[in-house]
């Protein structure tokens, strides 16, 4: 018996003799065709009491009983067999692991099976049949999805896979827009026609009888394809064989992080023009940049007036206002002390907060500038996903191309995944990005806040 079916036990037990002392004690007084006397009436009360409070107790046991999932099963007793069989141990539900793990198991498992010909599906019952009960019904709905008379199985949304976007987003930019209090992007559908307002209107005060002036806004139209952003991670087969934790958390990261890196910088770099058909412009590129004034804190904040101002002119209200800047020059705000020893920028750390009223994004993909962005005046495209292929036959340029031209390498510089006995996967991400106008963008160029001034003179 558990432990709690013994406490309940031993309290029913002692609620039946106290039920069983208050029949005696009407049942003697009914005999003598009497009420109780006083100390009848003591021992009924206090015995009901006593059985109201173990009741209560009762409740709370079984309750507990029933979370621990000890709950009493009658055990049958005629046979040493059906003994056994009536004994059911206590279920204990699998811990839900943490994002992107289970997207890593699945990949994990793909890979195993691919590279030891065997069925996926045996696989994840072998390695996860038990950890992890959940992948294996993932598993089974997306077999049937894939056709596996294909040279590659893809991993899509199927079933949970969406944890892994989930913490892929926080890792970009562009997936920090829209929590935590920051303002998000004005989502848009892929392929579909949209305005841009390259020049503004103009208003006029009119008296009664009046012609009515014109006015002409400028226009624009585009629309926003769906681009991919991937990166290739290689995994060793001891790493694949390896369940531990810490080889899935391995594998999760390096398929999240390269993907964060080529969205991040392609976001954010004013010097990304984009590529037509493969990459999309950068919201800071083509923009004239503000000069910054110095590093200390009346420089400062004569560029973030400069920066507002920039949009007080356009007539562009930062009701959606967002900084983006490095965690260095964060973390140099929030340092920065007044003669009173006291903050000089509230409300600002190394991971975020807030500056001038506005929110902040920190980023290692921006250095030597810092970008105010009004989040309702950029149009961002994303399906929502992410896509995994795996192959361990392929072999790959072993080269960084962050130019993304088209390279033809030589074969000494092939690296062979079945040579090597590694699996290769690649992860794919589809997004795109306008900015909706032109203003609603600033740059504060030169950057370095918060920075000590050089010391002027020699040793004298």
């Amino acid at each position: 018996m558990s432990k709690y079916a013994e406490q309940i036990a031993a309290f029913e037990q002692k609620r039946a003799s106290l039920v069983a002392a208050n029949e005696e004690i009407m049942a003697k007084a009914a005999a003598e065709g009497a009420t109780l006397d006083a100390e009848q009436q003591e021992s009924f009360d206090g015995n009901q009491d006593d059985i109201k409070a173990i009741d209560d107790h009762l409740k709370r046991l079984r309750a507990m009983e029933k979370a621990a999932g000890e709950a009493a099963k009658p055990i049958e007793g005629t046979s040493e067999q059906r003994g056994r069989e009536s004994r059911v141990p206590a279920q204990i539900k699998a811990a839900k692991p943490a994002p992107g793990i289970r997207f890593a198991r699945y990949a994990r498992c793909l890979g195993l099976a691919r590279k030891q010909g065997r069925d996926l599906m045996s696989v994840a019952e072998e390695q996860y049949g038990t950890r992890d009960p959940d992948l294996i019904g993932i598993v089974k709905a997306a077999v049937t999805a894939v056709n596996t008379n294909t040279d590659s199985a893809l991993i899509g949304n199927e079933g949970g896979f969406g944890d892994f976007v989930e913490f892929l987003r926080p890792m970009t930019i562009v997936g920090r827009f829209g929590a935590g209090g920051i303002p998000g992007l004005r989502r848009v559908p892929f392929r579909v026609p949209l305005i841009t307002q390259t020049g503004g209107a103009t208003g006029y005060w009119v008296g009664e009888g009046a012609a009515k002036p014109l006015t002409k806004p400028a226009w624009g139209r585009t629309e926003l394809s769906p681009l991919k952003a991937a990166n290739i991670a290689v995994a060793t087969m001891e790493a694949l064989r390896d369940s531990s934790p810490s080889a899935e958390t391995l594998l999760r990261d390096d398929l999240a992080a390269a993907i964060a890196a080529a969205i991040d910088t392609a976001f954010i770099d004013p010097a990304n023009a984009g590529t037509a058909g493969v990459k999309p412009a950068a919201i800071t590129n083509g923009i004239t940049a503000i000069p910054s004034t110095g590093n200390d804190a009346a420089a400062i904040r004569e560029d973030v007036r400069a920066a507002m101002g920039a949009f007080i002119a356009a007539s562009n209200p930062l009701s959606s206002g967002v900084w983006i800047m490095s965690a260095s020059t964060a973390l140099a705000l929030s340092m920065m002390r007044t003669a009173l020893d006291q903050p000089e920028f509230s409300g600002i750390t190394m991971n975020g907060g807030t500056f001038f009223g506005l929110p902040v994004v920190v980023s290692e993909y921006i250095d030597g500038y810092v970008v105010l962005a009004n989040a309702s005046d950029i149009w961002f495209a994303d399906d929502g996903g992410v896509a995994v292929d795996m192959s361990t036959e392929a072999s790959l340029e072993m080269a960084d191309n962050p130019s993304g031209s088209s390279v033809t390498p030589t074969a000494a510089e092939l690296v062979s995944m079945f040579q090597t006995n590694s699996v290769a996967f690649r992860a794919e991400r589809t997004v795109n990005w306008a900015r909706r106008r032109a203003t609603g963008v600033a740059v504060i160029s030169g950057v370095e806040w918060g920075t000590p001034a050089e010391e002027e003179g020699g040793d004298g």
